[in-house]
C-alpha cells in the first residue's frame, strides 16, 4: 500500500520510523527470518511500502518496489541490511541496483554470516549512496530475538507471568483464576499464537493439567516443552492426549527411567533427554537444542521452580508481566520466582523497562529486558 506523505514525514528518522512499523506487523510470521520493513522516498513523499510478511515469502524491498511504478533516484529505507545471497528468495540488494534507487539507508547491519556487510558493498559498488545506523537502537530492540539466535544459536526467551499488585500468583490456599481480566489473558494467548514453544515444568504440568495452546489460534503454532527432572507427564494428561495434534517436547533428565519416556514417547511426544539432571545444565542443553530446531522466542510460563532455574542460568532475555488490580497478601502466597533467591540486593537482576501497556480497566502489562547487550 502505497501512502502520499500523510504524516508529513520529512527526515531520515521519520521515514525509518515508519519502515519499522511496518516491520513489526511481520512478528509471529516471519520467524526464524527477521522482521523487515522499507519505505521508497522520492522529493519527501513515499511512493512505495512494504514489509516482509510470510517466513519464506518476498523480503521487504521487493514488496515495497512492487508497489512502486517507478522507484528511479529514489531513496530505501530500510531497516535490516538488505540480503545480498540466495536463499529461499533472491537477494534484495539486486532488487534495489536493478530499479535504479538512489540512495539506500539502513538501520541496522545484518549479523547473519551471508550478510554481514555484504548487502551494503554491493550497494556501493554498484554506485548507490547508503548510510547506516538510523534509528539503530530502535531497530536492535525490535529484531532482538533474531540477533539473540544469530549470536548465541539459541532462542530468545521470554519469561511470562500473571500477578496481584503485591506480586503474588496465588492465594495461600493455591487459589489463582482470575488474577488479571479478560483483556490481560485475551493478551497472552495472542503472544502464546506468535512464538515457538511455551515452556513449563512438571509441577504445573502436575497441578493445572494445562493444554498450553493459544486460543483462538495464532500464526504459528508453539511446541508445548515440559522440563522433567524427575518424572514425565502421565499419560492420560491433556498434554500428552493431544500430543499427536499439537507438537509436544519432553526435556528429560538423565535419571528418568526409559521404560516412562518410551510411554510418553508412544502417546506422540518427542523426547530431548539431557546428560545432565542439574536444573540449570538441562536448561542451557536445551536452549542448544530448541536454536538447533531454528527456533526463535520461546516463552516460560512457569512455575516458580522453573522461573528460578532459568534466572540462575542467566537464560532470561525479556520479563512481561500481567500486573491484575488485586491483593492477596499472606505469608504463605506464592510469588512468581521461587528457589533461594538473591542474598544481596547488589546480587539482583538488573532490569530495564521497554514496554508498559493499559489492559482492561485496571490491568497493567509491564515488559522488561534484561542482559542483552544489542
Amino acid at each position: 500500500m502505497v501512502a502520499m506523505n500523510p504524516l508529513r514525514l520529512k527526515t531520515d528518522d521519520d521515514f525509518m520510523r515508519r519502515a519499522l512499523d511496518l516491520a513489526a506487523q511481520g512478528r509471529g510470521a516471519v520467524e526464524p527470518n527477521p522482521m523487515v520493513g522499507c519505505v521508497l522516498v522520492r522529493d519527501g513523499n513515499i511512493i512505495g511500502e512494504g514489509y516482509h510478511q510470510r517466513f519464506g515469502g518476498p523480503h521487504a524491498e521487493v514488496n515495497a518496489l512492487r508497489c512502486c511504478d517507478n522507484a528511479r533516484g529514489a531513496t530505501a529505507y530500510v531497516t535490516l541490511e538488505p540480503c545480498c545471497h540466495h536463499g529461499k528468495t533472491p537477494p534484495c540488494s539486486d532488487a534495489l541496483i536493478q530499479a535504479g534507487v538512489g540512495r539506500v539507508v539502513v538501520a541496522m547491519a545484518d549479523p547473519f554470516e551471508k550478510v554481514d556487510g555484504g548487502g551494503l558493498t554491493q550497494l556501493r559498488r554498484a554506485g548507490i549512496e547508503t548510510e547506516l545506523g538510523v534509528m539503530q537502537e530502535e531497530a536492535c530492540e525490535l529484531n532482538a530475538a533474531y540477533l539473540t539466535r544469530i549470536r548465541t544459536g539459541r532462542p530468545f526467551t521470554i519469561a511470562k507471568w500473571a500477578m496481584t499488585v503485591d506480586g503474588r500468583i496465588a492465594t495461600h490456599t493455591g487459589q489463582s483464576q482470575w488474577i488479571t481480566n479478560e483483556a490481560s489473558r485475551a493478551d497472552v494467548h495472542q503472544l502464546r499464537g506468535r512464538v515457538d514453544a511455551i515452556v513449563v515444568g512438571m509441577g504445573t504440568v502436575t497441578a493445572d493439567d494445562p493444554m498450553l495452546t493459544a486460543r483462538p489460534p495464532g500464526v504459528r503454532t508453539a511446541t508445548r516443552v515440559v522440563f522433567c527432572a524427575h518424572r514425565v507427564p502421565n499419560v492420560q494428561s491433556r498434554l500428552l492426549q493431544s500430543a499427536r495434534d499439537v507438537p509436544v517436547l519432553l526435556v528429560v533428565a538423565s535419571e528418568i527411567e526409559q521404560a516412562a519416556v518410551a510411554a510418553a514417547e508412544k502417546r506422540g511426544a518427542r523426547i530431548y533427554r539431557c546428560a545432565s539432571s542439574d536444573p540449570v545444565a538441562m536448561i542451557h542443553e536445551a536452549l542448544d537444542h530448541l536454536g538447533s530446531l531454528e527456533m526463535t522466542n520461546i516463552m516460560i510460563e512457569g512455575g516458580g521452580e522453573l522461573m528460578a532455574s532459568f534466572l540462575n542460568a542467566g537464560a532470561i532475555d525479556q520479563y512481561e508481566l500481567y500486573v491484575g488490580a488485586k491483593v492477596f497478601g499472606g505469608r504463605d502466597a506464592l510469588g512468581p520466582v521461587a528457589g533461594e533467591g538473591f542474598a544481596q540486593v547488589a546480587e539482583a537482576a538488573a532490569l530495564r523497562l521497554v514496554g508498559l501497556q493499559r489492559l482492561g480497566e485496571n490491568d497493567v502489562k509491564l515488559v522488561y529486558r534484561g542482559g542483552l547487550k544489542n
